[in-house]
């Protein structure tokens, strides 16, 4: 240590604290600034100030402590501070961790230092070492990497509890599909460090050599050509078939993944003898082991599929399907694939990113609900960019894989949801993917393994009767008998599937509530036009620009919507499930001229399901012929284009409303109540968009007067069976098809729902996201009329919170919202501490404009000046100089007590009262430089109007 000298040798790691990628590399991502750093001196690496400032501060401990000193004095006194406490500990374990990375001469002694100083097992190491690896390691130097391997090495010799899993994050980083040099030896080395450690450290964990055999198989693929590749790609046989021999049943935990890396790597002469015994002696390889079903059958867990991205490929990855708007994702994916996907060895990385997209990848029902880059529209992008025959089979596999041996109790279906709404969607925009995925889902039964056909045929079967039950897709026969398919695929597919052949109802995608644990991904059927690369977005990087997010408003994506042309109704197949005398009232329906003869006859309809023998069982036939009958209903704008009593009662007079009335004329406690809505539950299920129809009859009826309650039994009733779940979708869904319905129903669903729609901002973010300046002028005089109440004091403050990330006009709509409220502006004040200058000016700029119309509080004064204090942000002297031209006694007497609060002894424990005292840490230093920045304000205004 006393080599090192002063600050000669530094902590600073990174080539750019802005970028994941290597200076030169023309990463281009979109929103993210690239600078040249300068050219480091000997023996230094570059700077990167703020991120490593702290580890270059314990290398200057450690130096300071032993410059000078012979080697046993300075582990005396390495030990001697360490023993001060664990601050102490941490400083000098990092100080010698770092000099291990920025000193090779010195990292042997720097090691043997840290090994004998460190009281933790090194586990402040390891930790760091994490860190750098999952955060910084694409930003690291050339020695760094090589020394953070040398230390990796050294860990492993020395059994470190807890190098094994810096060895898994270290193989998360080797990239598949990249045969770059640097990618190459990492590869190398680690397998170097795997394979002379085999014995001694390997075969002890059991999750590293699962881990280490599915990611070197993973990589054998992408290792050809060249002869330095063919050197490692034999020693990537031989570590793989030594662990899958001597501890099969520890690589049998990776489950049917763990077929489809074998399958791709079956021509290679070791691993066609592997084959022969897995397929005929399988007791050979274990005794547990019962051949290759079994495996297949076994599902492979999340850890194994995420491990095959790289940190930086997996933060894009979700970044993009957490934060990017459909329709919105073009530039994001053109960046994607410039960096990830534009070399030919890239074509092997589709299948790593659509395993880990269906396996992996499962959105909250927050981002279900939005308007969210749904994961189907990125696996179409991803099938679409291959560029070779064996890519788009492997793809194709790798999106189906788990389709082939479905146990609906053991296997989820997020798993499976996407390929099914991949076809879906890609009919009308790309008929050809849907067509060649159907074609490849009917040809791999038979395929993929003959003697497994019957399992094969079984699990895709079951996939398809476990989408439907989810109502994943309403029916499959739109899908199936769809007249853009060529006839030979639909012969096929009806030989195949002939029980989801049968019905002709138009595919209806909804949203499927399921177990938290099994969160469902799908969005709107509206999307269903949408291209997999719509339109450009402004991109907002995760690690740095969030300067731009939020501040434009960008153009919701909207598909083109096709001329509809109406086709006559065909119920026939529907019609032979009815009795006689429903029967006929159902072809008089659609016999019926005019609305006023199909009221009558759908009068007698209802009925004639009130009667007592009426058979329960045929209310679902009835509501798929009620919904094809009635398809013109669900077109168009509900609301008349002039609001009068006349119009409106004209507007709820259409036949299917006629369910509604009933209901509204019935008692709760009436059998036929619940039949009603049985039948309504039913016809939910066929067009969701029943939802909110019924929410405008029963605001727009006069017979509906005082009704609204209606609707939280009906929502009980459908298969959500939750009040906030299903009025949310059928808000959604209005906003959707007709936003003046929208601002129409506002009113009455915040009066009569306030449980449901205050206690959270996603109501209020589906009307600002939608409303014009007229629509919003309309709110508010309702607000001020006192027809609507849309904030109330236990809740706003958490919604101004939520609306933060919100779009600019959009935050804009929201504060004119609440300040039409009556709600002390004290009550909000305590949002001033999650607002920067930079990501908030909406709120910063409403917010100011509305503290200067108030007489300062001291928790306002004291809130304004817990601002940090920034050249650029204006915010405090601002309100501080209005303030002190309006009410300066009240502002000085406010500061003069925060003053004395500030200066007295600091009080053993904080009061907790209010969310204000959590969040307000008020500094004397704080105060004072504010109220210079106000000094220098009132001087330089004073000087101009002097000049002036």
């Amino acid at each position: 240590s006393a080599a090192l000298g002063g600050r000669g040798a530094r902590a600073a790691l990174l080539l750019s604290p802005r970028c994941h990628c290597q200076v030169g590399t023309g990463c281009g991502a979109p929103g993210v600034r690239h600078r040249v750093p300068p050219v480091p001196r000997a023996g230094q690496t570059i700077s990167a100030p703020r991120e490593e400032g702290r580890l270059e501060r314990c290398v200057g401990i450690v130096t300071s402590l032993t410059n000078g000193l012979s080697e046993r004095e300075a582990n005396d006194a390495l030990n001697a501070h360490i023993c001060k406490g664990t601050p102490q500990h941490e400083e000098i374990c990092l100080g010698l961790f770092t000099l291990v990375l920025t000193e090779p001469a010195q990292a042997q002694k720097c090691y043997r230092d840290l090994a004998l100083v460190s009281r933790d097992g090194m586990n402040i190491v390891l930790n760091k070492i994490n860190h750098i690896l999952m955060e910084k390691y694409l930003k690291l130097q050339d020695t760094c990497r090589t020394q953070l391997v040398w230390l990796l090495r050294e860990l492993v010799k020395s059994g470190v509890l807890g190098a094994d899993g810096v060895c898994m994050t270290f193989m998360k980083q080797i990239a598949g599909g990249d045969v770059t040099a640097k990618n190459i030896w990492l590869a190398e080395n680690v397998l170097e460090i795997l394979t002379e450690q085999r014995y001694e450290w390997v075969l002890k964990s059991s999750l590293l050599i699962a881990m280490a055999v599915y990611t070197y198989l993973r990589l054998i693929v992408d290792h050809h050509g060249t002869s330095q590749l063919q050197v490692l790609r034999q020693k990537e046989v031989d570590f793989c078939i030594s662990l899958l021999r001597e501890r099969f049943m520890d690589c049998f935990m990776i489950g049917r993944d763990l077929v489809r890396l074998l399958q791709n790597v079956a021509r290679i002469p070791e691993f066609e003898q592997l084959w022969k015994d897995i397929i005929h002696n399988p007791q050979v390889l274990s005794a547990q082991f019962t051949g290759v079903l079994q495996l297949l059958q076994s599902r492979t867990s999340r850890k194994f599929l995420a491990c095959r991205l790289t940190p930086d490929m997996e933060t894009k990855l979700l970044f993009m399907t957490s934060r990017v708007r459909f329709g919105q994702q073009k530039r994001y994916q053109d960046w994607f694939q410039r960096q990830y996907l534009s070399t030919p060895d890239s074509q092997s990385l589709r299948c790593d990113l659509i395993r880990y997209i269906c396996g992996v990848v499962h959105p909250s029902n927050e981002v279900l609900s939005s308007d969210i880059l749904p994961r189907w529209a990125i696996i179409g992008w991803l099938l679409t960019t291959c560029t070779s025959n064996v890519a788009a089979s492997n793809a194709k596999l790798a999106l189906f894989y788990d389709w082939l041996f479905f146990n609906p109790e053991k296997d989820s279906i997020m798993n499976i949801e996407p390929a099914i709404l991949v076809m879906h969607h890609s009919m009308k925009p790309h008929p050809a993917i849907t067509a060649t995925l159907l074609d490849f889902m009917c040809r791999i039964i038979p395929n993929f393994y003959p003697p497994l056909e019957a399992h094969v045929r079984q699990g895709v079967f079951n996939s398809l009767t476990h989408i439907v039950e989810k109502r994943v897709l309403a029916h499959l026969a739109p899908l199936f008998d769809n007249p853009k398919l060529d006839k030979e695929l639909r012969a096929m597919l009806r030989e195949k599937f002939p029980e989801f052949c049968s019905s002709p109802s138009p595919p209806i995608e909804v949203k499927i509530e399921e177990p938290v644990s099994m969160e469902m991904d799908n969005h709107m059927s509206e999307k269903d036009d949408g291209c997999y690369d719509n339109a450009e977005a402004a991109f907002s990087d995760d690690e740095d620009d969030l300067n731009s997010k939020g501040k434009k408003r960008e153009f919701r994506f909207h598909p083109i919507k096709e001329t509809i042309v109406e086709e006559p109704v065909d119920i026939t197949p529907f019609l032979d499930q009815l009795d006689e005398s429903l029967k006929d009232k159902v072809l008089q329906l659609q016999k019926g001229s005019d609305t006023e003869a199909q009221c009558e006859v759908m009068q007698e309809i209802v009925d004639q399901v009130l009667e007592e023998d009426f058979d329960s069982e045929q209310l679902s036939v009835l509501a798929s012929c009620l919904q094809e009958l009635f398809k013109a209903h669900f077109r168009g704008e509900v609301l008349p284009e002039e609001i009068t009593e006349e119009s409106l009662e004209e507007s709820v007079g259409k036949p299917l409303y006629l369910i509604f009335r009933n209901l509204c004329q019935m008692q709760e406690d009436n059998s036929g109540f619940s039949l009603l809505l049985d039948l309504l539950s039913e016809l939910y299920q066929k067009q969701p968009k029943i939802g909110y129809h019924l929410l405008y009859y029963l605001k727009a009826s006069k017979a509906a007067a005082g009704k609204m309650n209606l609707y939280e039994s009906f929502a009980q009733a459908t298969q959500l069976g939750d009040l906030h779940t299903c009025l949310m979708m059928d808000m959604k869904a209005c906003q959707e098809d007709d936003v003046r319905l929208l601002c129409y129903l506002t009113p009455s669903i915040y009066t009569e729902f306030p449980d449901e729609t205050l206690r959270s901002g996603e109501l209020l973010n589906m009307i600002v996201a939608v409303i014009d300046s007229f629509q919003l002028q309309e709110l508010v005089c309702h607000v001020m009329m006192g027809n609507l109440v849309m904030f109330r004091k236990d809740s706003v403050l958490n919604i101004l919170i939520q609306s933060l990330d919100w779009e600019t006009f959009e935050q804009y709509c929201t504060w004119q919202l609440f300040l039409a409220h009556s709600i002390p502006l004290e009550t909000i004040i305590p949002i001033l501490q999650h607002l920067k200058y930079k990501e908030h000016p909406e709120a910063l700029s409403c917010l100011l404009l509305q503290l200067r119309r108030e007489k300062p509080s001291e928790e306002m004064v004291k809130m304004v000046l817990s601002r940090p204090c920034h050249p650029d942000d204006q915010f405090t002297t601002s309100i501080l100089r209005h303030w002190c031209i309006k009410h300066d006694d009240l502002l000085a007497e406010h500061i003069k007590s925060l003053l004395i609060k500030n200066n007295s002894l600091p009080r053993k424990r904080q009061s907790l009262r209010s969310s204000s005292s959590k969040l307000a840490q008020l500094t004397l230093e704080q105060i004072l430089e504010h109220l210079d920045n106000l000094r220098l304000n009132l001087t330089n205004t004073k000087q101009n109007c002097t000049d002036q």
